[in-house]
């Protein structure tokens, strides 16, 4: 049995993210005084979201992607999934660097827009993808 690389290596690059995410929220929780949920602070919240997102898609991707190279031994399938599913956070997480990406303002650049449909599109065939190439695995 190989040793999950690709699942370790998208791992060790998610954790970094959540973990930076994580200090941000924290840091704003601090100046602003607000311990728990968010007020009505939309700075506060988009960190939040931010983090939070991440953190709900992340941990279960990140198992099943290592199942997926155990059974295959690795390769150019689950390589391309973890690339896939790896793009789509950053861009996701580019989406809600800024209010205009994660609440939508009349006047949002479109940038922020397509990053977050390609994060969120990108996040959610990906796991797909993984799951029917698990069951094909598994079924094999």
């Amino acid at each position: 049995m190989e040793f999950p690389y690709i699942a370790a290596f998208v791992g060790a690059f998610l954790i970094i993210m959540q973990q930076v995410f994580m200090m941000i929220t924290g840091t704003h929780r601090g100046k602003v005084a607000i311990g728990v949920g968010f007020g009505d602070d939309n700075e506060l919240e988009r960190k939040i979201r931010r983090h939070g997102n991440l953190a709900e898609n992340a941990a279960i991707f990140l198992v099943v992607l290592g199942f997926a190279e155990i059974l295959s031994g690795g390769g150019m399938v689950t390589t391309i999934i973890g690339v896939v599913f790896l793009v789509s956070r950053i861009a996701h997480a580019t989406a809600f660097s800024s209010l205009a990406g994660s609440h939508g303002q009349e006047n949002s650049a479109r940038i922020y827009v397509l990053c977050r449909l390609f994060g969120a599109l990108g996040t959610g065939l990906s796991g797909i993808v993984l799951g029917v190439y698990l069951l094909y695995l598994l079924a094999m």
